[in-house]
């Protein structure tokens, strides 16, 4: 079974020996992650995990967020769990190379850097964050073909 994203957001499945119509391009990978914000609580208090696995944009991000502060973190954590997911391999990346960046709005998205953007190639990353209830969600979607 092959998964597609219809031009319109909608994603659907098919048979891989069926035609594709022309509205449609490949979902390559989908992934899923959840993070326990109590967890980001804690490890938040240590200003080495924030520079060791977050870019400087996104620290400052997270220390402006005031309460809400470990629910940012653990939705940025997350994003990048559920893109190794959507790669299919797992963090296997550096995590800096996936910064988590906001829209003016506040949507997140992913600006890939260095590797993990050459990896990536001209394939698009879509990214849903999400937290309540001491959890933090993110899904994220990779659209369109991998480099060989």
């Amino acid at each position: 079974m092959m998964w597609f994203l219809t031009t319109n957001g909608f994603l659907r499945s098919m048979c891989s020996d069926m035609l594709l119509p022309e509205e449609t391009v490949m979902c390559r990978g989908l992934g899923l992650d959840l993070c326990e914000i109590a967890r980001m609580e804690k490890l938040m208090r240590d200003e080495r995990f924030l520079t060791r696995y977050f870019t400087a944009a996104e620290a400052d991000y997270v220390r402006s967020r005031g309460a809400g502060a470990a629910a940012s973190l653990a939705g940025l954590f997350a994003a990048r769990e559920a893109l190794g997911k959507a790669l299919g391999t797992g963090i296997d990346f550096d995590l800096k190379e996936a910064e988590v960046c906001h829209t003016g709005s506040g949507a997140p998205f992913f600006r890939v850097s260095g590797l993990l953007k050459e990896r990536i190639g001209n394939s698009r990353l879509f990214l849903s964050i999400s937290h309540d209830n001491g959890i933090a969600a993110a899904v994220c979607l990779l659209e369109g073909d991998l480099p060989e």
